[in-house]
């Protein structure tokens, strides 16, 4: 199941374009930059969400300028439009981390407007993953640790080869971050063990790694959380038999992408909350003030105590 993929008006694109030698500090809102020491390295890197430039952050320390595209925690990612602002910095990236898999195609149009010369990495392309036969490739692949290790690593790489001079730094926080998610999949491990088996139902596929990570089984019928994600109308009986979950108490925990809310989320929410269902709100970008491994680390938190609720 694909996302549905953050919006990018054509006018958007070749206004960016047009103005891009004008554009000064003035821009949105919805970017961030993480001010650095970078001036002796002159990287820069730019991420399209604020997961990924968390994970750049990491790697990168004091030695480059880290940007995120999209980093608040209150929005829909899928309803981001481009601006000049995120022209002007792609435009200037020595690194770009986009998620791919059609989570972030703005990303790439705008790269090939700005005939940027960045080494992209794409998030979907270093986990390998593939999609099932018949099915199609959940692009959430940040809630999976091992591909945000793979990332991780790809950035490592790729600073040192910009900026040999500065190897040792990337290669320790790298280090030190691995060491983190080392961390972070013994706890899921640990886990596992009194969350193996649990029922679950989502409302998007946004936290279905971690849930398979954590052996949690999703009830969800294919049809409800396609329709959400694609923003279609979920067909009455498919609606039904979702609510049946609840009413019918047939799952442990509502796992709830509070990022993007319709009338239909909302009455799956209300039905888990009337019959005393655990609801486990999940974003897709990082809360302020956290970075990957403690955010991981509560959302592990906040679904295992769902799953053990008496």
């Amino acid at each position: 199941m694909l996302s549905r993929r953050p919006a990018l008006a054509l006018a958007s694109v070749l206004t960016a374009t047009a103005v891009l030698g004008a554009c000064g500090d003035d821009g949105s809102a919805s970017s961030s930059s993480t001010a650095s020491s970078s001036a002796d390295t002159g990287l820069s890197i730019v991420a399209s969400t604020n997961v990924w430039g968390s994970v750049a952050s990491s790697i990168a320390g004091d030695e480059a300028t880290v940007t995120s595209i999209i980093d608040d925690p209150s929005a829909d990612p899928h309803s981001y439009e481009a601006n000049t602002r995120t022209q002007l910095e792609l435009s200037r990236a020595t690194v770009v981390v986009e998620n791919g898999g059609g989570y972030d195609d703005f990303v790439d149009t705008m790269l090939s407007a700005a005939s940027s010369k960045a080494t992209v990495l794409n998030a979907v392309d270093i986990s390998g993953k593939e999609a099932a036969a018949g099915e199609e490739l959940n692009e959430h692949v940040w809630y999976d640790v091992e591909t945000v290790r793979k990332v991780a690593q790809e950035i490592e790489t790729t600073l040192a080869k910009a900026s040999p001079d500065d190897a040792s730094t990337f290669e320790a926080n790298l280090k030190s971050f691995d060491s983190g998610l080392d961390t972070l999949e013994q706890k899921i491990e640990e886990d596992k063990a009194s969350t193996q088996g649990k029922a679950v139902a989502i409302t998007e596929p946004v936290p279905l790694y971690l849930l398979e990570a954590l052996g949690a089984e999703n009830k969800t019928p294919e049809e409800f959380s396609e329709a959400i994600e694609e923003e279609t109308d979920v067909p009455v009986d498919v609606l039904q038999q979702t609510l049946g979950l609840f009413t019918g108490r047939q799952v442990q925990a509502l796992v709830y992408n509070e990022q993007t809310t319709g009338p239909q989320t909302e009455q799956v929410l209300a039905a888990a909350k009337e019959n005393d269902i655990a609801v486990v709100p999940v974003t897709e970008t990082l809360p302020k003030g956290e970075d990957y491994t403690t955010w991981m680390t509560g959302n592990v938190d906040a679904i295992t105590a769902a799953l053990n609720r008496s």
